[in-house]
């Protein structure tokens, strides 16, 4: 039987997920709230909707006849579309919205390991009093974590005494609208992303990657949805053990065996600390980078993973290839504060294809002998929030896109991405140019030697 698979979403995450789909044997839809053009690219027909109505997203399903669909976004989840896709006869790999709560729903996530005795969790108080919240910060000498409770697409979240003081953090609670926080113990390590595809009681775990979540070069700035990320040609970053990784897999095994039927993507968010993995949050998708740094490298066909979770059998056991990869993203000028949207942008991608085939024939990117000793290295782009018009490509109030390169080691994976970025052009766009170099990962090798000394 043929299938016709709906990806629901606009960003880098789903042209992953279009790109990872499209060497398959299945027919292609997309919708979003605005045209992305890689996915327009690869899709059969692409709509422009708001994938937040269920009722939008299940008639354009109909319309094409999906028999499958991908929903990538958290917002979409949270409204009810995977629930609403399965009562219309599409199969949804992505949570029912109950099961989604423990992305979107900050407070219930960390009950939820606390009723269930899964480990790896912070001392943490929920509050829906923000004067009694502040008094909880006073108390406890400020070295917490303040968390809304609700979506806040990577924003919401501030460290007292990394991003701010606890007079700050108690301002940034008064003069909010939350309805509710989650204040918790301050967790120091490394942070790193296990995300895992779920079905039938099956677990398949993907390789551990580092998302760098602050604005500016050298972890400064506002937090945002995540600048870049990186993965290492095994399953652990160069800061890990194979201990560490096994250890945040059980604790993302022992989610999925207290969950309720779960489906689609469980994605951990973990800081490995001297003490080991804890978790910082769990998200009912696939990341957005770390999707990009995954799908690339993934050599079995996604189509399997899809049909075997609807059909009920066995998922495949997921072959990588044993590639580093590196992904950074261009942004507009301003973001995530005040990002300059609106503005139109020109990108190159005739060059990802012509230094695609500098490395086939033996050379770099600029043409000079490769720098890889094995297979040639590569590089893809993803487009994420911008917006297609008659008339080019225009910037909205997110990330515009992403260039991932994919190598035998993480130190040429990130050059030929900069290579990469250069030629492409960002004007009016920014970049973190030191996500993924030898200087931040061996600081991060050193961050761990330092606490696991201590």
């Amino acid at each position: 039987m043929s299938e016709t698979v709906l990806v629901v979403g606009g960003g880098g995450r789903e042209h992953a997920i279009a790109h990872a789909l499209a060497d398959t044997d299945a027919t292609l839809f997309a919708c979003a709230e605005n045209r992305n053009p890689g996915i327009a690219g690869l899709a059969a027909g692409f709509a422009t909707l708001d994938t937040t109505t269920p009722q939008a997203v299940v008639a354009y399903a109909e319309e094409v006849g999906a028999t499958l669909a991908v929903v990538g976004p958290e917002t979409p989840l949270e409204a009810g579309v995977a629930d609403a896709l399965a009562d219309a006869g599409v199969f949804p790999f992505g949570p029912h919205a109950e099961a989604a709560r423990i992305e979107t729903d900050k407070a219930y996530q960390r009950r939820f390991m606390r009723e269930h005795d899964i480990p790896g969790s912070p001392a943490f108080e929920t509050f829906d009093d923000m004067e009694r919240a502040c008094e909880y910060i006073d108390d406890h000498d400020g070295d917490l974590v303040v968390k809304p409770a609700g979506l806040t697409g990577g924003k919401g979240v501030r460290v007292i005494g990394d991003q701010v003081t606890p007079e700050e953090a108690k301002g940034y609670l008064r003069n909010s609208e939350y309805d509710r926080v989650v204040l918790e113990e301050r967790l120091v390590g490394e942070e790193f992303t296990v995300q895992a595809l779920v079905a039938n009681d099956d677990v398949r775990t993907t390789p551990a990657v580092q998302d760098h979540k602050r604005a500016y070069e050298g972890d400064e700035g506002p937090n945002t949805g995540g600048m870049g990320s990186y993965t290492d040609s095994g399953f652990e970053l160069p800061f890990m053990t194979t201990e560490d990784y096994r250890a945040a897999v059980e604790i993302v095994e022992e989610t999925v065996a207290a969950l309720d039927d779960y489906t689609g993507v469980l994605y951990g968010q973990f800081m490995l600390t001297a003490d080991g993995p804890k978790v910082v949050e769990f998200n009912a998708r696939f990341g957005d980078p770390e999707a990009m740094n995954t799908l690339p490298v993934l050599d079995t066909d996604l189509l399997s993973v899809l049909v075997a979770a609807r059909d009920g059998d066995p998922l495949p056991d997921l072959d990588f290839a044993p590639r580093a990869t590196v992904c950074k993203y261009a942004v507009p000028d301003g973001y995530p504060t005040d990002p300059d949207a609106g503005a139109k942008i020109q990108v190159d991608e005739g060059v990802v294809e012509t230094i695609n085939q500098r490395f086939a024939a033996g050379g770099d990117a600029s043409g000079s002998a490769a720098a890889d000793g094995g297979t040639s290295p590569r590089v893809e782009l993803y487009y994420a929030s911008v917006d297609e018009r008659d008339d080019g490509i225009y910037t909205t109030t997110s990330r515009a896109f992403a260039v991932v390169g994919v190598a035998d080691t993480i130190a040429t994976a990130e050059e030929i991405v900069d290579e990469t970025l250069t030629e492409a052009g960002t004007d009016g766009l920014r970049v973190r140019h030191d996500i993924g170099t030898a200087a931040l990962v061996e600081s991060r090798i050193d961050h761990m030697d330092e606490l696991r000394a201590e």
